[in-house]
């Protein structure tokens, strides 16, 4: 078995080939074009069967990765910590292009469940759209703060309710009320008032756009009780595709749901798992929350836990590592209710 790692930048990317127990075969760097993937390719054929192991930044290694699917080869993804890890504890010390790729193809051989890359597919689609939502959000968020702090100056008995320059009312209302007002701070809350209006009829466009998307390719995710259309959009876009992952414990690993255990001698104890993916980790914690307050099964799961004498957050981090197996079968489901409509 040859792994070759890849240590990806913009121009260019350096890969190193092994074998099995780790011993360098061949070290090459190519453009980060389509010509060099080429090369790439071409270089790799020397060893049949050979599997790619890339460090996960996606931007980065998007189209090499794209390439390489479409031109026959396996695709592993490594996560930045577990090639940390593998250049750590190497022999050759200092950091090089060939060095990083080196404890990528080693992370690779030393870590048998790693995330299959493949191909885009829809929930590329809905990554972007769901990113894009986050970034303008974000965005109208910062621009709310500035423009409370210009209608605290103009008139400070002003009450604004909360949330509520996300509403047409609202800002139609401030609007009309500081058309007839003159200086320059009014003049820049009135265009912060036009921007948040802009903004907020873009980031609700967006929604009905996912809702459209995310009902039509995960039913059976949208089916679980506290999971709306927002929350399974992230986790569509950010798992790519469940059958990528071995199992459901595969899976846990990377919602960050599987706790780590940290014991030693007659006391089993572990400790909560602050890797893996956060913005998944933070779709399931929401739908958790949403069950525990009486919407599905998660009220009776969270008492039980109660009873048991767990606390209140370690019930709910239980029920996050349940809502993960329930999540990765509902998305199963999914793709194979999809695999069955376009065959």
């Amino acid at each position: 078995m040859v792994v070759i790692g890849v240590d990806a930048h913009k121009r260019t990317h350096t890969m190193v080939a092994v074998d099995e127990l780790g011993r360098t075969l061949g070290e090459r760097t190519v453009a980060a074009t389509s010509d060099g993937h080429l090369q790439a390719v071409q270089w790799a054929a020397r060893w049949p069967g050979a599997r790619f192991a890339l460090e996960d930044c996606r931007h980065l290694t998007r189209r090499l990765e794209g390439d390489l699917l479409r031109a026959g080869f396996a695709v592993v993804r490594v996560h930045t910590r577990l090639m940390a890890a593998a250049r750590r504890g190497g022999r050759q010390r200092g950091k090089s292009d060939p060095i990083d790729a080196l404890a990528v193809a080693h992370a690779a051989l030393r870590e048998p469940d790693l995330p299959v890359a493949c191909l885009d597919g829809p929930a590329r689609t809905v990554k972007l759209l769901s990113d894009h939502r986050q970034d303008l959000v974000a965005e109208r968020t910062r621009l709310c703060n500035r423009l409370r702090w210009h209608l605290h100056e103009l008139d400070p008995g002003l009450d604004v309710p909360s949330r509520g320059l996300r509403r047409y009312h609202v800002l139609d209302g401030l609007a009309a009320r500081l058309a007839v007002m003159d200086g320059v701070v009014a003049r820049i809350a009135a265009g912060l008032v036009a921007r948040c209006r802009e903004l907020t009829s873009q980031v609700n466009a967006l929604e009905r756009e996912l809702g459209t998307l995310v009902r039509q390719l995960a039913p059976a995710l949208l089916a679980i009780p506290g999971c709306g259309v927002l929350s399974a959009a992230v986790i569509i876009g950010e798992t790519a595709t469940a059958s990528r992952f071995r199992s459901r414990d595969a899976y846990a690993r990377f919602t960050g749901t599987a706790p780590i255990p940290v014991w030693s001698g007659n006391t089993v104890r572990v400790r909560l798992n602050r890797g893996g993916n956060r913005a998944v980790n933070c779709a399931l914690h929401m739908i958790a929350v949403t069950q525990a307050r009486g919407i599905g099964p998660g009220k009776d799961y969270i008492a039980k836990q109660l009873a048991a004498g767990k606390t209140t957050t370690e019930a709910l981090r239980l029920l996050r590592r349940q809502l993960s197996d329930t999540v990765f079968r509902a998305l199963l489901a999914d793709e194979h209710r999809q695999a069955h409509r376009t065959a």
